[in-house]
């Protein structure tokens, strides 16, 4: 299974995925917004999108839904929950659920609520595990919750879920806003070493080439897993006086996603 990240040059800065089996020639593909790259970088792989999985509702991620599968004849994947929002499904995904692509990859459903409450991620197993992340996790942040979600589901699917995968797993989210999750990670922990040293690479690299972290990175350099940071804490109470002074994880999240909204 190979897995093919494509970005494209709007103003959401997506990322769409092809995931291709090698040895039969069948693609999955997700969130497929920009409908021409995503044909185009399949031609160029000699792959047939038989599938296409959505893993949440937002016109920015559906948007190209029926272009590609009056392309392709694609049958339609998304969360079971989105069945009123998400035109056209053909199989509605629940957690547990294994979406297979030809004969060498299988993908692992995750039920993981909060950006909205009918999301899905994608976990890839084996000797480099992978997570098609969505609107959930990406590259040094999370998701937000204004458009149908709730941070406290957010919450639990970073501390039950997210949290739980091995920090070898790479991840792949919707968008790039990796630049800007980095600064706001600054700004909480201004001595942390590696997120300023991530941020003076991706400001000279080309976001074409592939933006990839993983687990075990996030956890160095995402403010939204360093919930017991001592540096993050004391920050966090200069914008929230009544913080208590020993604040649980999930009070810390709340109010460092509260404080991103406005960020």
């Amino acid at each position: 299974m190979v897995i093919e990240q494509i970005y494209s040059d709007n103003r959401y800065r997506n990322f769409h995925y092809l995931i291709g089996c090698p040895d039969t020639g069948e693609a999955l593909a997700v969130d497929p917004l920009e409908v021409d790259l995503v044909l185009a970088r399949a031609a160029e792989k000699g792959w047939r999108i038989t599938q296409v999985l959505n893993t949440h509702e937002h016109p920015d991620h559906i948007g190209g839904n029926e272009k590609i599968i009056a392309a392709t004849g694609a049958k339609l994947l998304a969360h079971a929950g989105a069945k009123d929002r998400i035109p056209g499904i053909d199989r509605g995904l629940h957690a547990g659920d294994v979406i297979v692509i030809g004969k060498t990859g299988e993908l692992e459903v995750l039920d993981t609520p909060g950006h909205t409450m009918s999301h899905v991620c994608l976990f890839c197993r084996g000797d480099q595990p992978g997570l098609i992340s969505g609107d959930t996790l990406f590259n040094a942040g999370a998701g937000n919750c204004h458009g149908g979600g709730h941070p406290e589901h957010l919450y639990r699917t970073f501390a039950e879920q997210l949290a739980k995968l091995p920090d070898a797993t790479v991840l792949y989210p919707g968008h790039d806003y990796i630049a800007n999750n980095l600064k706001f990670t600054l700004d909480r922990e201004p001595t942390n070493p590696r997120a300023g040293a991530l941020l003076a690479q991706v400001e000279q690299q080309d976001p074409h080439a592939a933006r990839l972290t993983t687990l075990g990175e996030e956890k160095q350099v995402n403010t939204f897993f360093r919930l017991s940071n001592p540096t993050v804490i004391a920050r966090l109470r200069e914008a929230f006086p009544d913080l208590p002074d020993q604040p649980s994880p999930k009070d810390v999240f709340l109010r460092l996603r509260e404080l991103r909204n406005s960020w």
